[in-house]
């Protein structure tokens, strides 16, 4: 990660170093916030933020179940503004490939009422790069010992940023295993998802993925994979997807808006196919690049262009 000049906080834009909150912020204390990842892409009509408006609009369905005003700094934020305030952090910056807006309880609180608790954003801009590194041809991943939190333990379908302390924990345990990622399961035994990704199997010539019913995160890469697959006419079900099948099937991949697309090769020692990127996952691949990269018209839609 390499860092930028400024992060809008509250409203203002502040240098790096000055974008503080107190320690006993609820939000450090107990997890109370919520957040997103968002990429931002070079086209020749200049940077391009992926699906901002879904993005912003899943952020802002989270402040509801979590309860948060969107009110920063003493102003009261709708939807298009926050969106126009990360348009404003990205042109603050340079060489930005990943924005996350963060909304979070900052007041200086002990214990667990987080009634009354002032709320406070963040957007903060960085250069990422490939967030799996060399996996990008072919990821090793593991099933983790962790479960994914499932819908009793907390709003699944939104980015709560207490919620992935169990991610962290996976993500640890698999590279203690020498692998990259880790596969977690549902409180079922069933595929859910990865540390920060959904995932798909092609198996017997169609495209499975777990449902949103399975206690995973809404993911807007995860639905953009769907349509692209959908329109290059695949089948693709939105199912239960058990771990045989995940170990069984002919090509694994993960989604995600850090990781994009990045083939499995092999889940817990076993390879997965012949042990190389698919044939399948390749192809959705290189059109999802050519989609962000503003050289698919047809998508064009999924573009939110900077300046």
């Amino acid at each position: 990660m390499d860092k930028t000049e400024k992060i809008w906080l509250d409203g203002k834009l502040v240098n790096w170093e000055d974008a503080k909150v107190h320690v006993l912020a609820h939000a450090l204390n107990y997890g109370t916030g919520l957040f997103e990842g968002i990429r931002v892409y070079q086209t020749p009509k200049g940077p391009a933020v992926f699906r901002l408006k879904d993005h912003v609009r899943r952020l802002v369905d989270g402040c509801k179940i979590m309860g948060f005003d969107l009110e920063f700094g003493g102003k009261t934020y709708t939807q298009k503004d926050i969106e126009e305030s990360i348009k404003d952090t990205i042109r603050a910056n340079e060489n930005v490939d990943y924005v996350k807006p963060c909304i979070f309880l900052s007041g200086e609180e002990v214990g667990l009422n987080p009634v009354g608790v002032s709320t406070s954003m963040a957007i903060t801009c960085i250069h990422m790069g490939t967030y799996l590194g060399k996996a990008g041809n072919g990821a090793k991943v593991i099933v983790s010992s962790w479960q994914r939190p499932d819908n009793l333990c907390g709003p699944a379908g939104a980015k709560v940023n207490g919620a992935y302390v169990a991610s962290c924990l996976a993500k640890r345990e698999a590279v203690r295993q020498g692998a990259n990622e880790a596969v977690m399961l549902n409180s079922v035994g069933r595929v859910a998802e990865c540390t920060g990704e959904n995932i798909f199997i092609y198996r017997h010539g169609k495209i499975y993925t777990p449902s949103t019913g399975e206690s995973i995160l809404e993911g807007i890469t995860r639905d953009s994979i769907i349509q692209v697959a959908r329109d290059f006419g695949y089948e693709v079900i939105e199912t239960e997807v058990t771990r045989f099948q995940l170990v069984s099937a002919d090509e694994v991949w993960m989604t995600g808006t850090a990781a994009e697309v990045v083939p499995v090769t092999m889940v817990d020692g076993k390879m997965i196919g012949d042990g190389k990127a698919g044939e399948v996952a390749q192809k959705i691949h290189s059109k999802f690049h050519d989609i962000v990269e503003g050289k698919a018209p047809e998508y064009d839609k999924w573009l939110d262009y900077v300046n």
